[in-house]
């Protein structure tokens, strides 16, 4: 039996956090409704939030990150329109990756097994040089080895091998790159 009371009682973050989600939340609109060439300026939002972003990142205005200060993008690195990083817990995004328009990260989740559903935050990371394709989900806990793709809406939930291609729902290797 879910245990609801329980779940809602317990403090998921420090004030300090919750401060900070609270001033992430007042910044944003300074981020999302800046022009579409202004990476720089996203950039430099997101490492005054803590983000580790790399030279030359490119961020869309209408990517969706919550919680910066737990993001990591590489160099040359890509983040399309209207792609969510729930990053509750890390995401580490590789030199040159691109995460294509409304991919999904989501480095959150709950522990189903307990009745107060404890907030779970393992963390995503994505190689070098890899490609989530759009509307793609990628779970919490999932590594996406060095060169991998992950095709259009596939739903991953465990590792991607080294230059792979995975499609599907569940995600399913359909070929090498």
């Amino acid at each position: 039996m879910i245990d609801v009371t329980a779940n809602r009682a317990v403090r998921t973050y420090s004030r300090r956090i919750m401060a900070a989600r609270v001033l992430w939340g007042c910044f944003q609109p300074l981020f999302r409704y800046s022009p579409r060439p202004f990476w720089g300026w996203r950039r430099w939002i997101l490492r005054c939030f803590g983000a580790k972003v790399g030279p030359d990142a490119h961020i869309y205005p209408s990517a969706r990150i919550t919680m910066p200060w737990n993001l990591s993008l590489g160099a040359q690195s890509a983040v399309g329109d209207r792609a969510i990083l729930y990053a509750l817990g890390r995401i580490d995004i590789g030199p040159r990756a691109t995460v294509s328009q409304g991919a999904h990260l989501c480095a959150g989740t709950h522990d189903h097994r307990r009745a107060d559903r404890p907030l779970l935050t393992p963390p995503i990371e994505i190689s070098a040089d890899c490609w989530i394709a759009a509307e793609a989900f990628v779970g919490p806990g999932v590594l996406v080895g060095p060169g991998a793709i992950v095709g259009a809406r596939a739903v991953v939930t465990k590792p991607v091998p080294d230059g792979v291609i995975v499609a599907g729902n569940p995600a399913r290797t359909i070929g090498r790159c």
